[in-house]
């Protein structure tokens, strides 16, 4: 079928449904639409059997869906309207919610039913982006498929809504999401998570107006509310009514400038106006990074804001490598977060007063990282993605000896959209991998890959069905049976003979001083135009081609990797 995605950006939930058509033998093309005239622009070009909507911002208009059959992936359940679905999930606590998808008509969120998903809403107030990559897109992607075998059905005809059915949500603004800090922490944290991670929701830190991201809640004495009792890796810890909530990341609201500061660390975000706040331990469950030994396989996770390495957190990552590899375990397991890694804190560099500066010293600590990785002999190593990862957090993975993915993760293996040549050893862990034609192919077409895809080229040794708990224990499993009946003593050996051969062909520090090489004119020359590029992404205003928030397309002639 020739169908046609419509897309506000090419996100993660179009990126898996692109990718999904595609196998299923589909011809698909992406369009990037702003506004009425484009959308009309790319149905008439395409002429598409069917269109596909899985994340647009703007109504579609009547010259389209009266010619194209249009479909909304909507993510609310039946009867939800409204273009705040999930902020107000989130901040109304609902028990269940849904993914619906609608044919679009005059009537926003009204048009006739195609399908509908309902899932069960996480214990623990989730944050908008983790509920919207997870539970949201797995549904979203099963009811795309079921819509394109429905589009070929002549004999099916969509049901109507029942309009008593259901809530119409108007858009979510500040005044919605607004709060005292006087409120109980738990009303605090469902707003702030309900806005996570745009647009954040707007207050006051120590005399600052902020926006504010990342919120964990934390048992402790209350105390002044809205007063900053202490910091820890870059969170402050703000007084509420009740107690305390760890605030994570902020944004700096600056009235003569809107919207063009970019969210930080929230202690980087303050700056001085933190004057005299401790530092203070806050409890282990909160750390960023965390050690502990399963029988004989060593544990090293870390959670990492939406994937962001600053240089800090790299030589912090790296030290608790250190420490694990010295322990007398056989697998090491190095497990990430909601998202595993995008390699480079983009926010942390911008915000420096000499971001080129702080580039280089971000790229060597995470060259740093992924070097005691690769040139560890003494334990098999295994990267664990419960989460989607990009551009140098792919190849930080790859460093590992095995590599176990959630089925439904993301890779990004290239850095070119950000103006980048890369570094973090890839010119040697992505050759040895998938090859020198592969490996050219996955940093020059730019485009995204599934785990399964990535499992079918080699990029991936193991995949893992369910959801993020289920697959920790799976990684668990997987390493303890690499560590079992001596079989991890055959492969480090193997390993120690594989590292010892290509030592000798080729010393492993040459391709750092290569890559850092192109890096020193991408990230000091500018040559491919890193600073604004990576402005534009901060701020989601794209300026000029190819940036992260408008990336080089898919062609559509072009299948996907697989």
């Amino acid at each position: 079928m020739k169908i046609l995605l419509l897309c506000s950006a090419f996100n993660g939930l179009s990126q898996r449904a692109w990718l999904d058509l595609c196998a299923r033998g589909h011809r698909v093309t992406v369009r990037i639409v702003h506004d009425s005239r484009e959308i009309a622009a790319a149905a008439a070009a395409t002429d598409p059997e069917l269109i596909v909507c899985p994340f647009l911002r703007r109504r579609v208009p009547d010259v389209v869906w009266r010619r194209y059959r249009t479909i909304i992936i909507h993510p609310g359940p039946e009867g939800d309207r409204g273009p705040s679905a999930l902020d107000w999930a989130i901040m109304d606590a609902e028990p269940t919610w849904g993914v619906t998808a609608l044919q679009a008509t005059g009537d926003l969120d009204g048009g006739p039913v195609w399908g509908t998903r309902v899932f069960r809403m996480p214990a623990d107030p989730p944050r908008k982006s983790s509920l919207y990559n997870t539970e949201v897109s797995d549904a979203a992607l099963s009811l795309i498929g079921e819509v394109v075998t429905k589009a070929g059905d002549p004999g099916f005809i969509p049901r109507r809504q029942d309009r008593r059915v259901g809530t119409v949500r108007p858009l979510v603004r500040q005044a919605d999401r607004a709060f005292s800090w006087g409120d109980p922490a738990g009303h605090i944290l469902r707003r702030i998570r309900a806005a996570d991670g745009r647009p954040g929701v707007h207050t006051e830190l120590a005399g600052v107006p902020v926006a504010v991201f990342d919120a964990r809640p934390v048992d402790a004495s209350p105390g002044e509310p809205g007063t900053i009792a202490g910091r820890r890796q870059g969170a402050v810890l703000v007084r509420t009514g009740d107690g305390a909530l760890w605030i994570g990341h902020a944004r700096r609201l600056a009235p003569e400038a809107p919207g063009t500061t970019v969210k930080l660390p929230a202690v980087l975000a303050l700056g001085d106006r933190l004057g005299e706040v401790p530092r203070i331990d806050g409890p282990p469950g909160l750390g960023e990074i965390g050690y502990r030994r399963v029988g004989d396989v060593g544990l090293v996770d870390f959670a990492f804001y939406n994937g962001a390495m600053s240089t800090t957190q790299c030589r912090r990552l790296a030290a608790a490598v250190r420490h694990a590899a010295a322990q007398d375990t056989a697998v090491l397991v190095l497990a990430g977060g909601e998202v595993f890694s995008h390699g480079l804190h983009l926010g942390v560099i911008d915000a420096h007063p000499d971001p080129a500066a702080e580039a280089w010293r971000n790229i060597t600590a995470i060259d740093d990282l992924c070097r005691e990785i690769i040139a560890g002999t003494d334990q098999l190593v295994v990267s664990a993605l419960a989460g989607d990862a990009g551009a140098g957090g792919v190849m930080l993975a790859l460093g590992a000896d095995k590599v176990i993915a959630r089925d439904g993760v993301l890779l990004n293996p290239h850095y070119r959209t950000m103006g980048l040549y890369g570094s973090e050893y890839w010119t040697y862990v992505l050759p040895r991998r998938v090859g020198e034609a592969q490996a050219h192919r996955l940093t020059t077409d730019c485009g995204p890959i599934t785990a399964a895809g990535a499992a079918g080229i080699g990029l991936v040794d193991q995949l893992a069905a369910g959801d993020r708990a289920a697959f920790l224990e799976a990684a668990l499993d997987y390493a303890t049976e690499l560590a079992a009946g001596g079989r991890a003593n055959a492969l480090r050996d193997r390993k120690r003979a594989t590292r010892e051969a290509d030592e000798h062909r080729r010393p492993l520090e040459t391709y750092r001083i290569r890559e850092l090489a192109e890096m020193s004119h991408d990230i000091f020359d500018d040559r491919h135009g890193f600073a604004r590029t990576r402005r534009a992404f901060l701020t989601g205003r794209p300026t000029g081609p190819a940036t992260p928030e408008s990336p080089r397309l898919p062609d559509p002639r072009m299948a996907p990797v697989s």
